[in-house]
């Protein structure tokens, strides 16, 4: 059985945070134009030494999109940082279910296997961010069907 921590729980908010860290110290280097070329400059050298593939040239729609991308994870990272919270755990969790499916999009349509370490963490961060969540709501669920609880105003008693 897999232990998980309550969304509500302090330790969930270590996660949160931690998950936040990792996003701005891998996208900051995305965030501008001249930051990204030296991250695709080392991204490119490190899958070609590793064989596992170079990303391709760098044009301007490419160094838009990824200064788009850096400058938005950078600002949400920011905030997971300063404030956690429970909610911003689950909105990240759905965030990293998005980016793992376009990065398997992108590995299916031969981008350079270089993505498969990012994709590991997006799915790693993602599912602990996640499963917490959906253990709460089958809790809850499984609860609310065995009848309101005593001193819930349905509580046919009123106690």
């Amino acid at each position: 059985m897999i232990r998980t921590i309550a969304p509500e729980r302090p330790s969930y908010l270590r996660v949160v945070r931690a998950s936040a860290w990792y996003d701005l110290v891998v996208t900051a280097g995305f965030a501008t134009p001249w930051t990204y070329t030296l991250v695709h400059d080392a991204l490119s050298s490190s899958g070609n030494a590793l064989g596992l593939g170079a990303l391709p040239e760098l044009d301007p729609v490419q160094v838009l999109y990824a200064n788009l991308m850096g400058s938005v994870v950078v600002v949400w990272a920011v905030l997971r940082i300063v404030r956690p919270l429970a909610l911003h755990g689950l909105l990240d969790g759905i965030a990293r279910t998005l980016f793992a499916a376009w990065q398997s999009y992108a590995l299916a349509h031969g981008a350079t296997r270089l993505l498969w370490l990012f994709f590991g963490v997006e799915v790693m961060f993602g599912l602990v961010q996640l499963v917490p969540w959906w253990r709460h709501r089958t809790t809850n669920l499984l609860n609310t069907q065995a009848g309101p609880a005593v001193g819930h105003p349905l509580d046919a008693e009123g106690r």
